[in-house]
């Protein structure tokens, strides 16, 4: 077993501070990688104050990933040291039902086991996540980071990057559809750059006003200020797609209003109260209300792949350790453009 300074929450009261945790050598199949970079997505504030539940103590969050090879098992294919890879949401899967067969692991059966607050499926114990120096993963989930993409800002793209992708894809988004994105955060700002490389015609939907500079800056071809009721009667009828990212209670049916005849809109945030739908506002048009959530290794491959290809990255700020907590508390005001990055060689000199 290998030493392995971490950053913990010893319960959902305390604040995350130095811990050590134990890595595996890796197994014949095993990929240990030296980690470098590792996003902080609000998941992490959720599950480390045990908002959703069940949480496991110590915890050490962390799911997007970055770093570097540093030794593989003798059955490995694919990978070898020093090789940029990176570790998304989940660490393995039950690999046997239909959704894992298909290359749906995030949908798994079972449930996925969780890069970090899950349970390992052969022994039990609790997964560790990315506020660390190493990590050992089954290749089957471990991913390739093309090297034209910074590695600090191809970090978000493991968790806010696929999630925007996922729905996109499944969907069929194309060059010169229309597509609205509401909210303009993590997961908000990746939709508008993917969307945008997909060739589609953005428009950013967002309650504040000040954001509409950014917006466009990002790729989108024209905003909306929502406070603005007049927005949804200009609007109304003018997207074949929509993104909601937002987590906050907000009214669905205004958003729906706004989808062409079979246009779909898809949830990724999640309120905490039920939100009521209209049976009229889909009936009328035929349209559709989805959600979606994070893609299977496949897809997260591809979305990787993709944004090489077109120049995407996600807008960072990168941060030492030592500052998660402060960041933790400026992620709950939206204090961030667009996600906190940790860089662990600061870790590293901390242990």
């Amino acid at each position: 077993m290998l030493k392995t300074a971490a950053y913990a929450a010893a319960s959902a009261q305390s604040p995350l501070a130095p811990h050590s945790i134990e890595r595996r050598e890796p197994g014949p199949e095993e990929v240990l990688i030296d980690i470098l970079y590792c996003g902080v997505c609000h998941s992490d504030i959720h599950q480390a104050r045990d908002e959703w539940g069940g949480s496991i103590f110590p915890m050490v969050p962390g799911h997007e990933i970055v770093g570097r090879v540093a030794r593989v098992g003798a059955d490995v294919v694919g990978f070898k040291p020093g090789d940029a890879v990176g570790v998304g949401c989940f660490v393995d899967s039950c690999r046997e039902c239909p959704q894992c067969r298909d290359g749906l692991e995030q949908y798994c059966d079972q449930g996925m086991t969780g890069t970090y607050n899950s349970r390992e499926r052969a022994s039990g114990v609790p997964t560790y996540g990315g506020y660390s120096t190493r990590i050992t993963v089954d290749q089957a989930y471990v991913l390739r980071i093309p090297e034209s993409i910074p590695l600090d800002r191809a970090a978000p793209l493991l968790c806010a990057g696929i999630t925007t992708y996922s729905p996109l894809k499944h969907y069929g988004v194309k060059a010169g559809d229309r597509v609205g994105v509401v909210g303009l955060g993590g997961l908000g700002h990746m939709a508008v750059k993917l969307a945008a490389a997909m060739g589609a015609q953005v428009t950013v939907l967002s309650t504040s006003e000040s954001k509409r500079e950014a917006a466009l800056a990002l790729g989108a071809q024209d905003f909306a200020a929502t406070r603005d009721p007049s927005v949804f009667k200009r609007l109304a009828r003018s997207f074949d797609f929509i993104i909601d990212s937002v987590s906050g209670e907000h009214d669905y049916n205004a958003y729906l209003s706004l989808l062409k005849v079979d246009g779909t809109m898809v949830l990724l945030g999640i309120p905490e109260a039920p939100a009521p739908v209209a049976a009229g506002v889909l009936i009328s048009k035929r349209r559709r209300l989805a959600g979606s959530m994070i893609g299977g290794i496949a897809e997260t491959q591809e979305m990787l792949d993709f944004c090489a290809e077109h120049g995407v990255a996600s807008d960072i700020e990168l941060i030492d350790i030592a500052q998660i907590n402060e960041a933790y508390e400026r992620m709950i005001k939206g204090d961030v453009r667009y996600r906190f990055v940790i860089d662990i060689a600061s870790l590293e000199k901390a242990a």
